[in-house]
């Protein structure tokens, strides 16, 4: 009997071990936070050593962090109170990693690259993955972002506390404990240490707590913990304010206008995310963060001014994670999505001149680099060596080298033995006859409105131009260094 041809029984269908499903999120959770640090770690090293250059600031942060911890502590007794921790923080990295550009700012850089994987986060954890990798990604495009990530300043570090706060805060709202809030207290009191202006974000915290719906226990436990880092940080406010003269180089309130337009693109970027479900809502952390600092620091700056925009850098936070959030619902939408793909790739074609321009010494105020070289190119050994004014001595402290042959004549105590940046100069009246010493002199010339009213600088000024005459002059980014020759008859010129 023939056997019956049975059609071929279907193939079982074999599950994968893994879910696709389950396993594309965790990718993309991933992917939002990775993807922007490394992308701002990649930023952050590129042109890091800004063509063997440093300014003004960060050659303060070279030279106090080659000074023993004993004497950065009686330092930030007279001057810098406010980065007093910072210094502390570059002497530890100095000593193990060695001086050098490189070790003065890979610290920022690694900072940056870590707010950034804060900011991804945020974004995943309000809005979910790829709003969190787009808003990271904007925060490592960022100019500012891409600047103060290869300088050797206390600013990257802050900005990456006060993004990592956020998360904590979120966790605390989310599943009150003791140790959260714990965590949270002391994520932003280090913030607050490190430049006391990041208390300003704690009160944008306040703000969206405040306008969220949150239990009535979570704002009593934020309350709390606001309490301690205000308690903690108070004796840095008391004692720093009496070295609010260190600021007095800041103009008045003249960014009402820049305000206002953040102001307004945050409003218009958190439009979608108004609608969103949870206690804590994306634009509800991001709006304050964005507006608020830099607006009570403008309103502050009405009475002493204050403002500056690295004071408040941590802002952008707030604004990556709203432009984020917007460009995820503009890429939701299918009409939109091809317009949101060009718009972005205009925006970044657009932050190409910028982002070259900010690794090149002209994008600082200075160049403290070319001063010191200048000045060794403009001297002979005994030269006289003059600062005008005299706090700007700091340009060539990050290379002794460069002024070792010549006398500083205004000069009494050196910054190490004196504790202070500058260090502390003559008499006004004992200036004249130690300049009238020497036959040149090499001045090194700051446009600086203390040069006009104080007594020291208007001797040195008066006693070049009795006594002596410019013999040649070399122009470089933020200075003048003019060599001076005294007269044969001075009494001519009287």
């Amino acid at each position: 009997m023939p056997v019956a041809h049975l059609p071929p029984a279907p193939a079982r269908a074999v599950a994968p071990a893994v879910p696709v499903r389950r396993r594309l999120p965790a990718a993309a959770a991933v992917a939002a936070v990775a993807v922007p640090a490394v992308l701002t770690l990649a930023l952050g090293l590129w042109g890091i050593r800004r063509q063997n250059t440093l300014w003004g600031d960060e050659a303060v942060t070279y030279a106090m962090a080659q000074r023993d911890l004993t004497r950065i502590w009686h330092t930030a007794q007279h001057v810098d109170l406010v980065h007093a921790l910072y210094y502390a923080v570059m002497h530890e990295v100095f000593a193990v990693l060695g001086g050098g550009l490189l070790t003065l700012r890979l610290p920022s850089v690694l900072a940056m690259s870590a707010a950034a994987a804060g900011v991804g986060l945020l974004g995943l954890r309000l809005a979910g993955p790829r709003a969190g990798l787009l808003a990271g990604v904007v925060f490592a495009v960022l100019p500012q972002v891409q600047k103060y990530a290869q300088e050797g300043r206390s600013y990257a570090l802050v900005c990456a506390l006060v993004a990592w706060a956020g998360p904590a805060l979120l966790a605390g709202a989310a599943r009150p404990a003791r140790w959260r809030w714990a965590v949270y207290g002391s994520v932003m009191l280090a913030a607050c240490l490190l430049h006391e202006f990041a208390v300003l974000a704690l009160a944008a915290h306040g703000v969206t707590l405040a306008v969220s719906r949150v239990p009535r226990p979570v704002l009593r436990a934020w309350g709390v913990t606001a309490a301690g880092v205000a308690a903690g940080l108070s004796p840095l406010v008391v004692l720093s304010a009496g070295q609010s003269a260190q600021v007095s180089w800041i103009e008045g309130p003249v960014r009402l206008p820049g305000v206002l337009a953040v102001t307004v693109l945050g409003v218009a970027c958190a439009r979608p995310s108004l609608g969103a479900r949870g206690p804590v809502r994306l634009w509800s952390l991001a709006l304050p963060l964005l507006v608020l600092p830099g607006l009570l620091l403008l309103i502050a700056s009405l009475v002493r001014p204050i403002f500056v925009d690295r004071y408040v850098l941590y802002s952008g936070v707030g604004g990556a994670l709203l432009v984020g959030a917007w460009a995820d619902a503009v890429l939701r939408g299918r009409r939109c999505r091809r317009a949101g793909w060009v718009a972005a790739a205009v925006v970044l074609a657009a932050l190409v001149p910028p982002s070259l321009a900010l690794r090149t010494p002209q994008s600082r105020s200075n160049d403290a680099t070319a001063v010191g070289a200048a000045v060794r190119e403009a001297g002979r050994p005994g030269d006289g060596l003059l600062f005008l004014p005299g706090r700007h001595r700091v340009l060539t402290a990050a290379a002794p080298r460069d002024t070792r042959a010549l006398t500083d004549l205004a000069l009494a105590r050196d910054p190490v033995s004196s504790d202070t940046l500058a260090g502390v100069e003559l008499p006004a009246r004992d200036i004249p006859a130690r300049m009238r010493e020497f036959d040149r002199i090499v001045a090194v010339r700051v446009t600086d409105a203390q040069a006009r009213t104080d007594p020291r600088e208007l001797a040195k000024t008066d006693t070049l131009r009795r006594h002596f005459h410019p013999e040649s002059t070399t122009r470089v980014h933020g200075a003048r260094v003019t060599v001076y020759v005294r007269d044969d008859d001075a009494g001519a010129r009287g």
